[in-house]
Formats: structure tokens, sequence, C-alpha cells
């Protein structure tokens, strides 16, 4: 478990600079459900298509191939603005051994908010950071 890492009894990070080093450790565990619960229920999920999906089901579908992978991810925070109960972030990522051949990487701009319970979970999750093509 993260030292730093204010967390509820739940383990959802309580500050938006956490968010990155929870999804990490939920990715890391290979739970499928510990990696859905960092999400809102009506989050968006941008694939590298562009073509966003919303909500658990179609989130956890878009998650499963790099769960899959049973790889680690490593995550870099490289800018965290929050602005009240919202938080851009900007996370370079990389999925497998450091220069591996099925290494997948990115850098992530994803929209998190803090919910009523003081918890932060995304809102819009982008990993490739909109290099995907247009909708």
């Amino acid at each position: 478990m993260l030292e730093s890492l204010e967390s509820n009894g739940a383990g959802l990070p309580r500050r938006a600079q956490d968010v990155p080093a929870v999804f990490a450790e939920r990715f890391n565990s290979g739970d499928p459900q510990a990696v859905r619960e960092l999400y809102e229920a009506d989050a968006a999920f941008v694939p590298r298509s562009g073509a966003a999906v919303y909500g658990g089901e179609a989130i956890a579908a878009e998650n499963a191939p790099f769960l899959g992978l049973g790889q680690p991810i490593s995550v870099r925070p490289r800018h965290v603005h929050v602005n009240g109960d919202i938080a851009l972030l900007v996370v370079d990522w990389e999925v497998g051994e450091h220069g591996a051949q099925s290494t997948v990487r990115g850098t992530a701009t994803d929209v998190a908010r803090r919910g009523a319970d003081g918890c932060w979970r995304y809102l819009i999750d982008s990993p490739f950071g909109g290099t995907g093509e247009p909708s």
C-alpha cells in the first residue's frame, strides 16, 4: 500500500494527485472490479480510436485487454491541476517491462471528480490523450 496515500476504508483516493498511483495499484492487483471502482458510474473512456464509451460495463470491456496482458503498469504524473472538485491529470503510463516488445504506452489526459464521499474517481479517462482518430 502507498504510504502517503490518504484514503477511506475502501482505499479510494482522497487527493486528486493520488488517482494515478491508486489506479496503478489496483491495475497491478489484476482485479477488474478494483479498477472499475475508480470510475464514476456514468464515466467516459476514450480508447485509441477516439470513440468514447460510457458506463461501467463498457469501460471494463475497454480496460480488459490491458489487464489481460498480465503485465504491470507504471505511471508518471506530469501535471495535476485541481479546481474545486474537478481535476485534470496528464499522466505518462506504460504497461509491460520497459523496452519489451509487448510494451504498451501512452500519455493520458484524464478528468477526475471528487464525490460527495470525498473520494476522487475518473469522470473521463483518455489513456491516449486524444491522439486517436476523431469520433
